[in-house]
């Protein structure tokens, strides 16, 4: 429902979101329950939320959310925090997840081109293998020392961020 200004009701966009979010999140190969928890962090302004209140919140089980919940901490895409007096854990998303997300993959990318480099000094080097791992190590290499994701994507942060002044 649209309110006399034209934005929309808060709730209404939050529906909205999380259901589209659980779409792309379910294409990717991940459950689409993951997706929605994801997706109502994402637009979450309460501070944080806990696995009971997501749980009514999505018409999902507890032990889904909790199993869901664990495995997107444990990925680095939710935060669980403690709130003063509280005795249960609360859900938050970081205000830069995605910037987190190239921090991991840098770090999965630097243990692949490990890995490739182990692997060349024991397959034949006239082998077929042999090409398919260097190409693994080169791969990985060439996007860890040529593109630089990470340092990009917060010079562009800090320009945006300088824009809104």
């Amino acid at each position: 429902m649209s309110s006399s200004r034209g934005v929309e009701d808060a709730d209404d966009v939050r529906s909205w979101f999380v259901e589209r979010f659980a779409d792309y999140w379910q294409t990717g190969g991940a459950s689409r329950i993951e997706g929605r928890i994801a997706g109502y962090l994402l637009v979450d302004e309460s501070g944080g939320v806990s696995a009971d209140e997501l749980a009514r919140a999505l018409g999902a089980s507890r032990g889904s959310v909790s199993t869901y919940t664990r495995r997107l901490v444990a990925r680095g895409f939710v935060q669980r925090v403690r709130r003063t007096g509280e005795r249960a854990h609360f859900f938050v998303m970081a205000d830069d997840v995605w910037g987190g997300f190239l921090d991991i993959e840098e770090e999965y990318l630097r243990s692949q081109r490990a890995l490739a480099e182990e692997a060349l000094a024991r397959v034949n080097p006239e082998s077929a293998a042999h090409v398919r791992v260097e190409n693994m190590r080169d791969y990985m290499g060439w996007l860890l020392d040529n593109r630089k994701l990470g340092a990009e994507w917060k010079r562009f942060k800090a320009a945006r961020d300088d824009k809104r002044g």
